[in-house]
Parts: structure tokens; sequence; C-alpha cells
């Protein structure tokens, strides 16, 4: 379990995340979603201890998280938005000075990459020097090499930025492989879509702060399961209705020249509905 205890992270008179609390449940997959500088990279880094916070604590399995707890720290591994791997290096050379960081016998090293490597599908690209791979095959490898020391909990910061579609669902399959190992799953993420379709439950973030935590299901059914889409003169109105024939109404009762159409309400409806429209305001 991940205890957020009122954390908080300021940059002189700039407050980049504000008293936040939080559980994360063991086992769990968890989204954290925000606009820009909503503060969701902060978080990351914090309980990772790459950002040390200015008030408040991380907690895991009710231990205090510092720069110094080496214990604490062994049960998580974080995968960054940037490249963070050697351009020269094959993925058996990544995987190895990763293991050799953490003194692992190299016997363990080199059944653990053959184990990681078929995991996520790499295994025939093995001796592929790291430049030459896309960015999907990229974004594996790190996840490779964050597992490579069999962490409880994996920190996701924007794992599939910058994937064309067919490689980010190639991600996705390979992240619910990994929930199905029990491990806790931290994902931020600008792909709304990518967190309803994955995450147990997700937060949304704004300005810092704390705006609700639930399920996906939960956030969609509190607007409506159904949405109507009517394009106005000003721009784009969206309506939400709790059942099918409310919609279809709804729909019948609109001007016959009317532009507008009937689709399911998804999470990033919510999202609008409760962070952008306080954005545009």
């Amino acid at each position: 379990m991940i205890e957020l205890q009122n954390l908080t992270k300021k940059f002189d008179d700039f407050t980049a995340v504000d008293h936040l609390n939080l559980t994360i449940n063991t086992g769990e997959f968890f989204g954290l979603l925000g606009s820009n500088g909503a503060g969701k990279t902060t978080t990351i880094s914090m309980i990772s201890t790459v950002l040390l916070p200015t008030e408040g604590e991380v907690l895991i399995d009710g231990g205090k998280v510092t720069r110094k707890s080496s214990a604490q720290k062994r049960k998580l591994s974080i995968v960054t938005q940037e490249y963070s791997m050697r351009q020269d290096m094959t993925m058996d050379e990544v995987m190895e000075y990763q293991g050799r960081l953490y003194y692992m016998p190299r016997k363990v090293i080199r059944r653990k990459t053959d184990e990681l490597l078929e995991f996520a599908g790499l295994i025939d690209y093995r001796r592929r020097i790291v430049r030459h791979l896309s960015g999907g095959m990229k974004r594996k490898l790190m996840i490779c090499r964050a597992l490579m020391t069999d962490p409880g909990i994996i920190l996701l910061d924007e794992p599939t930025a910058g994937m064309d579609a067919f490689a980010r669902r190639q991600m996705w399959e390979l992240l619910r492989k990994l929930q199905r190992q029990n491990i806790t799953i931290i994902l931020t993420t600008h792909y709304i879509e990518e967190a309803e379709a994955l995450c147990d439950r997700v937060a949304f973030l704004h300005k810092g702060k704390l705006d609700v935590v639930d399920t996906p299901s939960n956030l969609i059914l509190s607007l409506g399961k159904y949405a109507v889409d009517e394009a106005t003169d000003e721009g784009q109105k969206s309506r939400f209705f709790s059942d099918r024939r409310a919609a279809i109404d709804y729909l019948d009762g609109l001007d016959p020249d009317a532009t507008a159409s009937l689709r399911r309400t998804t999470l990033e409806d919510a999202f609008v509905e409760r962070i952008g429209n306080r954005i545009r305001r």
C-alpha cells in the first residue's frame, strides 16, 4: 500500500503539488490525470525520491520513503518520459548494466534478461542497438529494465507518449500482463482513453490539488451513460443522459436541420466537465 500524506512541493513561490492525500492499494492500477502543470510528474518524482517534498511524506506498507531508506526504495521502479538509456548499447547490455548496478549475480541477470525480453516480445531484437529501436521498443525496454529487480511498484510517467496507435495498444497489453502479476502501477498520461481502458481508479489533479478519486465507471455514470453532441454557433455542446431512451428523445426534439449524434459517455467527458471547464474559466 502507498500512502501520500499532505504531500506538498513548492518551487520558490510556486506550489506544484498542494497537500495531496491519497491511498493506493497493493496491486492496484492507479491513474494520475491532469492538464499540463497539474502536478502529475512532480508527484511521481516525490514518490520515487527524485524530488524531495517540501511538506508531507510518502509511506510504502507503513514505512516512510526517503533517499536513505534503501529497503523501501527497492520496492519501486520508475519509467520516465525521457529515453534514459545509452544509445550505443544493445538490449542485452542495457539489462546487464541494470543488474550490475544492483549487484545481481551474472547468472541471475542472464535469466532475468531472457524472461523479461520474452515477456515484452523483444527477445528477437536483443542484440539490436538502442538507437536503432522504434519508440515503442524503447519504451518496452525501459519497462523491462525497471522490472529487473522485481519491484512491487512501477511508476509510469507518460509511457506511451509519442507512440502511434498500434504501438500504444501493444503497450496496453504489456501493462495488463504486469497487473496480473499483482504489481502496483501508478500511471500518468494525457491519453484519457488509456486511463479508462487500464486503471482501476483515477485521480483528477488541478493546479496541484486533488479534485476527485474514483473508478472510471463511476465518474462516467456521474455524468450519464449516454452523450448527445450537438454542433452550435458557439461550437460543439454535449448533453448527458442516464438512459438511452432519454437521449434519443432529446435528439428527436431537435431542429431537423441540427447536426447532432448519440454516443456513449467516456472518461474524457468526465475530465473535461470537471477540469476542462475550470481551465476555460
